[in-house]
């Protein structure tokens, strides 16, 4: 079983104490590599040296499917009990944002503090727009 530490950058402590790792792409890689990354992208992302997943999602926008998103979730939940899981778009703020506090909502945080608590706990500036924060109060 791998994990992150938890003091490491980007790393979010979810409600059930679950690891996930939200990355801005235009940063650089990774010091650390996921062993399983959600990309977050309007377009379809170059290849990986580690396995992912893409869901279409402009940037400054919402995905282009919510259900997609949802299952990619589910996905993310259940892997970051025994892997080091990364969510990442282009800068790391809105649409990882918004992902990473839709993944609170599953893991059982009331969707009305979950912008909050990924705002405090993962980025000040995290869910970058209006529409996303009402997407994250609506994905319950």
């Amino acid at each position: 079983m791998s994990t992150w530490a938890e003091s490491a950058p980007g790393v979010l402590r979810l409600p059930s104490g679950r690891l996930v790792r939200g990355r801005g792409l235009r940063h650089g890689p990774p010091a650390v590599p996921p062993e399983f990354g959600l990309l977050l992208l309007g377009r379809r992302p170059e290849p990986s040296p580690w396995p992912h997943r893409w869901v279409a999602w402009p940037d400054f926008r919402l995905p282009r499917s919510a259900a997609d998103l949802r299952d990619a979730l589910e996905d993310v939940l259940d892997r970051a009990q025994r892997e080091r899981v990364e969510i990442a778009c282009g800068g790391g703020r809105g649409r990882t944002g918004t992902a990473l506090a839709c993944l609170a909502v599953l893991d059982g945080m009331p969707a009305r503090d979950a912008v909050a608590y990924v705002r405090e706990r993962y980025h000040p500036k995290a869910v970058e727009t209006p529409w996303q924060r009402r997407f994250v109060r609506r994905f319950a």
